[in-house]
């Protein structure tokens, strides 16, 4: 593992810290503590600025997608026939509170955005497609169904 990240202001220590928390963000920080053979006050104080400057967005369970009930990921990828309009801006506001989008992202490329979601079987997926053809300004949506999940990870690789 790399002793630092350049310009990041992490040490090896905060990287550690971060490390252990991907893998269980349920640790307790005693137990973290005694991970990282530091005393509880110390990583106490270093978890609570990593999380003061962001580092640490939040804390949260994954869940197994399927067992709640949500059969089908969806990458959907979307134009808008003039991006200099407001209506991408009013697309980002609408989509920001939609449950069923786990991500959005404005990209580079044949498409303006691109998100995932979840649906619990095509049915429910249309009815978001439908959603989203009645939003002003989109000319063109296209759907990839994931077949098979091969690699799922949110943890950010800290040993690059």
């Amino acid at each position: 593992m790399r002793k630092n990240i350049p310009h990041s202001g992490l040490d090896a220590v905060d990287l550690s810290i971060l490390k252990h928390l991907q893998t269980d963000g349920s640790m307790s920080t005693p137990k973290l503590a005694e991970q990282l053979s530091l005393s509880v006050s110390p990583c106490w104080r270093r978890l609570k600025r990593l999380e003061a400057e962001g580092y640490i967005r939040d804390y949260q369970a994954n869940l197994d997608r399927r067992k709640m009930g949500l059969d089908v990921m969806a990458f959907v990828s979307l134009s808008f026939g003039n991006v200099g309009d407001k209506q991408p801006n009013q697309f980002e506001a609408l989509i920001r509170d939609h449950a069923q989008v786990l991500s959005c992202h404005k990209i580079t490329g044949e498409a303006d955005y691109l998100l995932v979601v979840l649906a619990r079987d095509l049915d429910d997926y249309s009815n978001f497609v439908e959603q989203l053809r009645a939003v002003p300004g989109i000319s063109s949506i296209h759907s990839n169904l994931a077949l098979k999940e091969v690699k799922f990870n949110s943890r950010i690789p800290l040993d690059m």
